[in-house]
């Protein structure tokens, strides 16, 4: 009897909290957020003079990135909104061809966004461009290399109040690469 009480009370308490949560999960305003994960570069490395297929660069190390933003609701689980941020794609390193090769990519980006919420729970999607920038060191010799490309994503959100869990798939769709990922989780405050 004492179990079908608690989970009453367990049950009340949901449906008490998750209108609050609902009803600030689709709110205009500004965030502020982090995350870490695994970024990923895969390019081809040939300069002409290599064997057909050439070598594959394909490495992957950790990853971070700060962002900010500001949603733009319309309506009660649908918003529209910008995001901007830096991200550090780590510095991954492979000998190609025993020819030792690192890479230090980093990244300004700015995303158009548009989400949907059900309850504390939440989709989004992103598109916009991104302003990279590699350092790269071959065989003791340094290179640098920076562009401008288009960038997307995809994520799942969870909200607990002002705070927002939060994982996330980018593609930075870099000319001179054959793939450029991240793939992260962390957390952004709603003011």
């Amino acid at each position: 009897m004492k179990s079908i009480i608690r989970l009453a009370l367990l049950g009340s308490a949901i449906l008490l909290v998750m209108p609050v949560t609902y009803a600030n999960a689709a709110e205009s305003g500004f965030y502020l957020g982090g995350s870490i994960g695994t970024a990923a570069v895969e390019a081809n490395v040939d300069d002409g003079s290599l064997p057909q297929p050439p070598p594959v660069f394909d490495e992957d190390d950790f990853g971070w990135k700060v962002f900010a933003g500001y949603n733009f609701a319309l309506g009660e689980v649908f918003a529209l909104g910008l995001e901007g941020g830096y991200t550090d794609l780590g510095k991954p390193s492979a000998n190609i061809l025993s020819v030792p090769i690192s890479v230090n990519p980093t990244a300004l980006n700015l995303y158009g966004t548009a989400g949907f919420d059900i309850g504390p729970v939440g989709v989004f999607a992103k598109y916009g461009v991104v302003n990279w920038d590699v350092d790269a060191v071959i065989d003791d010799i340094r290179v640098s290399d920076d562009g401008s490309d288009p960038a997307y994503g995809v994520g799942l959100r969870f909200n607990l109040g002002s705070v927002e869990i939060r994982g996330e798939y980018e593609i930075f769709d870099i000319s001179d690469a054959e793939d450029v990922t991240l793939l992260s989780v962390g957390l952004a405050y709603r003011f």
